[in-house]
């Protein structure tokens, strides 16, 4: 009993020694496995973050993001960033500059800006019934103000940068964009609840009908107005549906223009999510002739509203100039099925996802260092699975 007793201690001394080897062992081996060195230089490796002094010459986070493009432009490195990485897979548009084939654009100086800025900012600060409104909770900030601020200086921006967020522009026009300095305002329906902005949903329901459209143009003008779905085409990727088109639309007058194709609502396929409109504005050199682009009316046809954006501005590249951009979402609803049946006269696609079965690799006899529910995974297979159920 007593040797039993003596075994059993020192046993337990062992195993705790042991224990103990195995833990340094351990955490000596953890952080040279964490610490494996990179294929070659981290991005921003060069900055020192214990002087932070020296990141005085950029000023601004703007200023260093543009020194930092310029630089990786001329430097080759041995990572990829994601939009690089996306950009070489695609074969068809490709990575590379965008050239610029809209109007060209008048920015006033960012010095003149920033000085009225601050003119503006003192003005205020000097005000004191502005200053007691703020202090009391009464303040109240005039939206249209702000609204006419954001689109004398900052729309055109901001919506070029939504194009190239949503793909417009890589679908429409490939390697080309533009500024949409001519703002659109449209809405569907009597009252106009139903507006179109910039990536907002509505319903194929809400849009059944020809939206209104107005924007600020000079008299004489002539302008053409195209509405688009890059998304909707059921035989060819490349390929649109053109809803909507008018052309030699004198001023801001659309409903003067010229209907080269009737208005169809939107007409998503069940199953594929949401499509994109696109509108885009053309800004004409004079009257034009658009004959060869020219439906029947009503047209019910898809071969007939097939369209390709990239070769209808091809055509006209010398005589109009893209400047003025809108988009909004739609997915099916039951107005589609209508649409395809009584107005299209044919039936209506469903789109299904169908999964592919769960990869299981072959059984095996012995299963060495497998979960305990291992055989679970072959219970419903046809092959012959091992153990007694």
């Amino acid at each position: 009993m007593a040797l039993r007793m003596a075994c059993r201690s020192a046993l337990r001394v062992a195993g705790s020694d042991l224990a103990v080897n195995h833990v340094r062992t351990f955490r000596k081996s953890a952080p040279a496995c964490w610490r494996a060195p990179a294929l070659g230089p981290m991005p921003n490796e060069d900055i020192d973050t214990e002087d932070l002094d020296s990141l005085v010459k950029y000023r601004s986070y703007t200023r260093y993001l543009k020194r930092a493009g310029e630089e990786e432009k001329n430097t080759s490195v041995w990572w990829k960033t994601y939009r690089k990485y996306v950009e070489g897979r695609d074969l068809v548009h490709g990575a590379g500059d965008f050239v610029d084939i809209g109007l060209p654009c008048h920015r006033a100086a960012r010095t003149a800006e920033v000085r009225e800025r601050r003119q503006v900012v003192k003005a205020v600060k000097k005000n004191a019934e502005l200053e007691k409104a703020t202090r009391l909770g009464t303040f109240k900030i005039a939206l249209d103000r702000v609204q006419d601020g954001w689109e004398k200086h900052s729309a055109a921006f901001h919506i070029s940068r939504l194009a190239h967020h949503y793909g417009v522009f890589r679908d429409l026009f490939p390697k080309a964009h533009f500024l949409p300095q001519v703002l659109l305002g449209i809405s569907y329906g009597q009252d106009r609840r139903n507006s179109v902005y910039y990536g907002n949903r509505l319903t194929p329901t809400e849009a059944s009908l020809a939206p209104d459209v107005s924007f600020e143009a000079e008299e004489g003008s002539l302008w053409t107005l195209l509405l688009t779905c890059p998304d909707e085409h059921l035989l060819d990727n490349e390929a649109e549906y053109v809803h909507w088109l008018v052309g030699n639309i004198p001023g801001g007058q659309v409903q003067l223009g010229q209907e080269l194709c009737d208005y169809m609502a939107p007409f998503p396929a069940r199953g594929t999510g949401f499509h994109r409109y696109v509108f885009v504005l053309f800004k004409q050199e004079g009257l034009m002739d658009f004959q060869q682009d020219a439906r029947p009316s009503p047209c019910h046809s898809l071969e007939g509203r097939t369209f390709k954006t990239v070769e209808f501005y091809r055509k006209y590249q010398d005589s109009m100039t893209p400047a003025g951009l809108g988009l909004f979402q739609c997915q099916w609803d039951e107005s589609v099925t209508n649409t395809f049946h009584n107005t299209l006269n044919m039936k209506e696609p469903v789109f299904e996802f169908v999964r592919p079965p769960v990869y299981h690799p072959p059984q095996v006899k012995f299963p060495h260092r497998q979960p305990l529910r291992y055989l679970d995974r072959y219970r419903d297979g046809k092959e012959h699975t091992y153990g007694i159920y």
